[in-house]
């Protein structure tokens, strides 16, 4: 089943490369729109059949290269399988999104099918060289994609400069994993054997630099201050459909790496060092708030946001590992709202993402200082912006509250000054999207290259808000009924964070 969900894009991206390019393009955007809602619903079985924690479902092992301890391995729990239904989703979004795209329309459908391949493989894989394959092909895809459908020149340099930061960490990563295969007596790759052996259960300076090596390659993908200065460029010059997945998954892939690797297969370290995580984390919080605030440019303040958002995951979790003065509810709730959050953010800024590129097709620009009085023009463009805009800043009835309120709440016993300094966070995001609505919505209208004439600026299109419609619902499903996840969560959560108190 698994391997069906993981490998099920990437065949038919092989089928779409023999069609001809003379095909009507719609074809090739429906073979990839008929993908995602097929993963979509053998995602759903999965999720109905998830067994009880510590146990893994669905579980396929095989061995690849036995003489080296690797092996195929892949299986999934709370942890993972929401994440897996965030990616088929926004994948999913995004192909509805590119029914527009107009440009070398065969090889643009093909590269989302096999970079949406290798982030499910990275959310099911239980070996770390697996892990890092489909890790690190994430990264060759998604330079692609940048640097041939961004903006021109400028997406070029900034697909050069994201490869670049990105393929380092991966191989400071790749670093990590040897350092804890070398630990384990028998030397192994799998992480539950990893996990049972605890190889370096004492401690010391070995099992730090294995933390710090595995701590830098996740760091530069989540991203997380001072690892942060490829994002920006990035997200600003990439197209939007891949600024959506860019930081709706692939960020992930980082936050999801501590939870499934770092804290369980180095529960001692992870509890040594976790007050420097915690302080990572507030300063990614309150950093990527106040930058976002400077910024003039729409899509760079959301992608500094991203930073901001990511930070209070690391919060959570490097809370999660104080356990000296903190009950284990506590870090329960830490470590289940840090996996909301990735939920959450990746539905509501792939939205705003999504909403970014709607207005540069208009007006060719992101500047906000070009934009002014859209409301009345755009009304259903303004509406969708600003619900995205209230849920990213966590007002209740959106999953960005249900998340944070979690970390908030359990990190408060652990680390009550750093809760109380990333809750500021809070209030200069509310500001930040406040201004932003306010430049673009109200007073009189003005759009580029027309003072104060008429303009043709059409308001948001029936695939538009297709594609953008269901992220939000989401969003408001999970702020308002988030039962159905945290049920999910919940119990994977618990096993991680007695696997780190041991």
């Amino acid at each position: 089943m698994l391997s069906l969900i993981v490998f099920l894009p990437a065949a038919v991206a092989a089928a779409l490369l023999c069609v001809p390019a003379g095909v009507p393009r719609r074809v090739f955007v429906a073979a990839w729109i008929a993908t995602g809602l097929a993963d979509i619903g053998l995602l759903v079985a999965v999720w109905v059949g998830l067994p009880a924690p510590p146990a893994f479902g669905f579980e396929e092992k095989l061995p690849w290269i036995p003489t080296a301890g690797i092996s195929y391995h892949v299986g999934v729990d709370g942890l993972s399988v929401p994440l897996l239904m965030l990616t088929a989703v926004l994948f999913t979004t995004c192909a509805v999104f590119a029914l527009r795209e107009t440009r070398r329309v065969k090889a643009y459908v093909a590269l989302f099918l096999a970079l949406q391949t290798v982030c499910l493989g990275v959310f099911v894989a239980l070996d770390l060289i697996l892990f890092f394959l489909f890790f690190d092909l994430s990264i060759v895809f998604m330079y692609f994609l940048i640097a041939g459908w961004g903006h021109g020149e400028r997406g070029r340099a900034a697909a050069l400069k994201f490869f670049l930061y990105t393929f380092l960490g991966s191989l400071a990563l790749l670093l990590g994993f040897i350092l804890l295969f070398l630990a384990a007596e028998p030397h192994t790759f799998d992480v539950p054997e990893l996990v049972a052996a605890n190889p370096l259960a004492g401690g010391g300076l070995y099992a730090g630099l294995a933390l710090l090596a595995i701590g830098v390659g996740l760091a530069v993908k989540t991203p997380t201050v001072p690892f942060h200065t490829w994002l920006p460029p990035a997200h600003t010059e990439a197209p939007a459909t891949g600024s959506a997945i860019l930081a709706g998954v692939l960020l992930k892939l980082g936050t999801y790496g501590f939870v499934r690797i770092a804290m369980p297969v180095l529960p001692s370290s992870w509890r040594q060092y976790a007050l420097v995580v915690v302080v990572v984390g507030v300063v990614s919080v309150v950093y990527g708030a106040l930058v976002a605030l400077a910024q003039s440019n729409l899509k760079r303040m959301i992608a500094y946001t991203s930073v901001n958002h990511m930070g209070y995951v690391l919060l959570g979790i490097g809370a999660a590992g104080l356990v000296a003065g903190t009950d284990e509810q506590a870090r329960q709730l830490a470590t289940t709202g840090a996996v909301t959050q990735m939920v959450s953010h990746g539905l509501i800024t792939g939205a705003l993402f999504l909403l970014t590129g709607v207005l540069y097709d208009r007006g060719r620009t992101y500047d906000m200082a070009e934009y002014s009085g859209l409301a009345p023009r755009t009304p259903r463009f303004a509406t969708l912006f600003a619900v995205a805009a209230f849920a990213s800043l966590g007002l209740p009835g959106f999953s960005g509250f249900i998340a944070e309120f979690q970390i908030f709440t359990g990190s408060l016993s652990s680390a009550p000054v750093a809760t109380a300094v990333a809750v500021t966070g809070i209030l200069v995001t509310a500001g930040l999207f406040l201004l932003a609505l306010q430049r673009l919505f109200l007073g009189p209208l003005r759009v580029p290259d027309a003072p104060g004439t008429p303009h043709p600026f059409p308001d948001l299109r029936a695939g538009e808000a297709a594609a953008i419609i269901p992220l939000l619902v989401l969003a408001t499903v999970i702020g308002v009924a988030p039962r159905f996840l945290l049920d999910v969560i919940e119990p994977a959560a618990l096993t991680v964070n007695q696997l780190v108190s041991r």
